[in-house]
C-alpha cells in the first residue's frame, strides 16, 4: 500500500494512465475536491502533451487552425502547478493489479520503475489502426491520433517535395484528413473499402459525401481493398497499391479508425468488451475492481437507442468520463448513463451529422423500422443564403419511437442533429418530435424545421404508411 501519512491523515495515492482528456479531467476533478495533504496524484504520459483537443489536429495541419499550441487546453506546467505529479514521456508497461502498482518506462532513457497506487485511472485513449500490409510502416505512412502524430505529419510534409497524397480509409478521420492535404496544395486520392465514405452514415447519404468530396478535386476510389505500400530504396513510400492498380504517393495517412487501446488492461486480466475496450459500470469503475476506473476512448459505453456497448471515440464523452471519474476518486458521486452516438463533421462548407442508429445498426439488434428521407433548406427559402438540406430518419415500426437521424447540408445543417440527440435521450417517438417548439425566425430555419418536416412525414408512414400533405409555409 501506498498510504503515507501527513498532518495525521492518511493520504492516498491515485495514478492516471494517460494524460490527455479522460485522465487529466479526472485528476483535475479529484484535486478540486481533494487536497494535497488528502490526496496525491501521480499521472503518466508517454507523449509531450496534455490536455490537447486531438479532434482539432486536422484542421492544424490543414492550416486552419495555425499554431499547435491553440489546441492544448492545459500545460504539463499547469497541472504541475496544481499538484498532480505529471510526468510526460513515461510510458506505463505493466499494471500489477494484485500488488496495486504500475510499472512504468521513461521514453527516453529507458529506466523503468514500480509506482503503488490506492486508486488507479486507465485512460490510455485508442490507436489508429494501421493495416497488417507490406511496407505500412514505411517512413512516410502516418497515423493521426495524437499532437506528436500531427506534428510527424507536419514535418514528413515540410521536408517532402512531391506533392501526391494518398489517404487511407474514408471515416471522419480520412475525410478531415483529405481536405486538410487538399487545401495544403497537395493532389489527394482517397481509398475506401466501403460503398461510400463515412460509414457512419447510410450508403445513400455518404453518397451526398462522395459527390462534395471530388467537387473539392479529391479523387475518390470507393469498394477497393489496398494489398501494399510500396517503397522506394531509401525505404519511404512511394506508392499504394490495391489488387489492380497503383496509386503514387509522397505522403500516405491513415484513416481506418482507431482500436481502444487496451493491452495493458488485457495484460492485467481486466475486463473488455467485444469491441476490445473497458467494461465499466455507470460510475466508470472497471467491473469487479472497486479501485480502478477507466475512461476515454480506451472504453466501451452504452448505446442508448440499442441498447447494446459500443466503442466510440469522441472527446465530449472523455471529458465528461473524466469528470464523473474524478468526483467519484475524490469522494462524491457521479454516474455517466450512455450515448446515442452523436457526431458532427464537415467537407469544405459540406455539413454532416449524425445521431442514434443506422439502417444496419438497427437491423443488427433486431428491430424493425421505417425510413424517411426528405430535402429541405436551411433558412425560410425565400431569405437570402437559404441552402438545401437532406434528412434521413429512422423510426421503430408500430411504436414510432425515434431510432437515428442523419443530415447532410449546408450551413446551419450539423448542429441540426441536436435536436435529435435530444429527442433521442429523451427516448420521444417521432409523433411527439412534430410538436417540438423550435426556434424559428426566416433568416434561422423554414417555419417547419427541417427535423420536424421529417419527424412529420415518418411519424404519417408509421402510423398509416400515408404520406402527409406538405406543410404550409410563410
Amino acid at each position: 500500500m501506498s498510504m503515507s501519512m501527513s498532518a495525521g491523515t492518511a493520504r492516498e495515492r491515485l495514478v492516471v494512465i494517460g494524460g490527455d482528456a479522460a485522465g487529466m479531467s479526472a485528476a483535475s476533478q479529484a484535486r478540486r475536491l481533494k487536497g494535497p495533504d488528502e490526496l496525491e496524484i501521480v499521472a503518466f504520459e508517454r507523449g509531450h502533451f496534455t490536455s490537447y483537443s486531438a479532434c482539432g489536429i486536422p484542421y492544424w495541419v490543414g492550416g486552419d487552425v495555425p499554431e499547435r499550441d491553440q489546441l492544448i487546453a492545459r500545460t504539463p506546467k499547469e497541472h504541475r502547478a496544481r499538484a498532480i505529479d505529471l510526468r510526460t514521456r513515461t510510458e506505463v508497461v505493466e499494471i500489477d493489479v494484485a500488488g496495486r502498482r504500475v510499472r512504468a518506462r521513461d521514453v527516453d532513457s529507458g529506466a523503468e520503475s514500480w509506482t503503488s497506487y490506492d486508486k488507479l485511472v486507465i485512460a490510455t485513449g485508442a490507436r489508429p489502426i494501421r493495416p497488417d500490409l507490406p511496407g505500412a510502416d514505411a517512413a512516410g505512412v502516418h497515423g493521426v491520433q495524437t499532437l506528436d502524430d500531427g506534428q510527424a505529419l507536419l514535418d514528413t510534409l515540410a521536408r517532402t517535395r512531391g506533392r501526391r497524397a494518398v489517404v487511407v480509409g474514408a471515416g471522419y478521420i480520412g475525410v478531415e484528413m483529405a481536405e486538410a492535404l487538399i487545401n495544403r496544395g497537395y493532389e489527394v486520392t482517397v481509398l475506401n473499402r466501403g460503398s461510400e465514405p463515412m460509414s457512419t452514415l447510410d450508403p445513400d447519404m455518404g453518397r451526398l459525401v462522395h459527390e462534395a468530396m471530388e467537387g473539392l478535386g479529391i479523387t475518390m476510389v470507393d469498394d477497393t481493398e489496398v494489398t501494399e505500400v510500396l517503397t522506394d530504396g531509401d525505404g519511404r513510400v512511394r506508392a499504394v497499391a490495391t489488387a489492380d492498380a497503383e496509386y503514387p504517393a509522397d505522403v500516405v495517412v491513415l484513416g481506418i479508425g482507431v482500436r481502444p487501446e487496451t493491452e495493458l488492461a488485457r495484460a492485467a486480466g481486466l475486463p473488455l468488451g467485444r469491441h476490445g475496450g473497458l467494461l465499466t459500470d455507470l460510475a466508470m469503475r472497471v467491473r469487479g475492481h472497486e479501485d480502478i476506473w477507466a475512461g476515454g476512448d480506451c472504453v466501451e459505453v452504452l448505446d442508448l437507442v440499442s441498447g447494446q456497448e459500443r466503442h466510440i471515440a469522441l472527446g465530449t464523452h472523455a471529458n465528461k468520463h473524466g469528470q464523473v471519474i474524478g468526483t467519484n476518486v475524490g469522494g462524491g458521486y457521479a454516474t455517466f448513463p450512455g450515448v446515442v452516438g452523436t457526431a458532427v463533421s464537415k467537407v469544405c462548407d459540406l455539413e454532416i451529422a449524425r445521431t442514434g442508429l443506422r439502417e444496419k445498426d438497427a437491423r443488427r439488434v433486431g428491430l424493425q423500422y421505417e425510413t424517411v428521407v426528405i430535402e429541405s433548406t436551411s433558412r425560410a427559402g425565400y431569405y437570402p443564403g437559404a441552402s438545401p438540406m437532406t434528412v434521413k430518419m429512422l423510426a421503430e415500426r408500430r411504436t414510432g419511437r425515434l431510432l437515428g437521424v442523419q443530415i447532410v447540408g449546408r450551413e446551419g445543417a450539423a448542429k441540426r442533429v441536436d435536436i435529435a440527440a435530444v429527442a433521442l435521450t429523451a427516448g420521444m417517438t417521432v409523433e411527439r418530435m412534430t410538436a417540438l417548439d423550435l426556434g424559428y425566425a426566416p433568416p434561422f430555419s423554414p417555419v417547419w424545421d427541417p427535423v420536424l418536416v421529417a419527424a412529420r412525414k415518418a411519424a404519417a408512414k408509421v402510423r398509416d404508411g400515408a404520406t402527409p400533405p406538405p406543410p404550409p409555409s410563410r
